[in-house]
């Protein structure tokens, strides 16, 4: 197998991608399987993509998200207590968002309720964990919010945004 490059042409495409998708977001997959030890993968979000919080805990897993997209590449990481109250909120982002606020990782132990959402339209991270994967395996959704492509789902998550002084 040779070395892969990604461009930014890559991104635009998945953001196009994302667009046309019911869950106005979008993957492309690195790694060559579910089987992979190593699981890789792009994401680019539209504002309005709802991820609904979530933990990596009955199979658990550490998680790593990095922001690669450009200029304008803003993502709100919002975790939560096993109540769902806000512990912590971070914005990822690439160095054009450099400052106190804004880090470019952002390490996410197993276990963790979490969510991500888009700050700006743009928005592309990489997301990195341990495999395999199982497509068919467990899946931890918090009780506490509401299931995607609801109308509370939406309610949420502009909640969400306005944490970090998104309309």
């Amino acid at each position: 197998m040779s070395a892969r490059v990604f461009s930014f042409d890559h991104f635009t495409g998945l953001h196009d991608q994302a667009k046309a998708s019911p869950r106005l977001r979008q993957h492309l997959n690195i790694h060559a399987s579910h089987a992979a030890p190593f699981q890789r993968l792009f994401i680019a979000f539209g504002l309005d993509s709802y991820v609904r919080p979530h933990r990596h805990h009955l199979v658990p897993k550490d998680e790593t998200l990095v922001a690669v997209q450009g200029l304008l590449g803003l993502l709100g990481v919002l975790v939560f207590d096993n109540a769902g109250q806000i512990v912590q909120q971070f914005k990822l982002g690439t160095q054009s968002h450099a400052g106190p606020d804004v880090g470019p990782v952002v390490d996410m132990p197993a276990g963790t309720w979490h969510t991500v959402l888009a700050l700006t339209p743009d928005a592309v991270l990489l997301e990195g964990k341990a495999g395999p994967f199982d497509p068919q395996g467990p899946r931890e959704f918090a009780y506490w919010a509401p299931e995607e492509g609801t109308d509370e789902a939406l309610v949420l998550l502009q909640q969400l945004r306005a944490r970090f002084g998104h309309a």
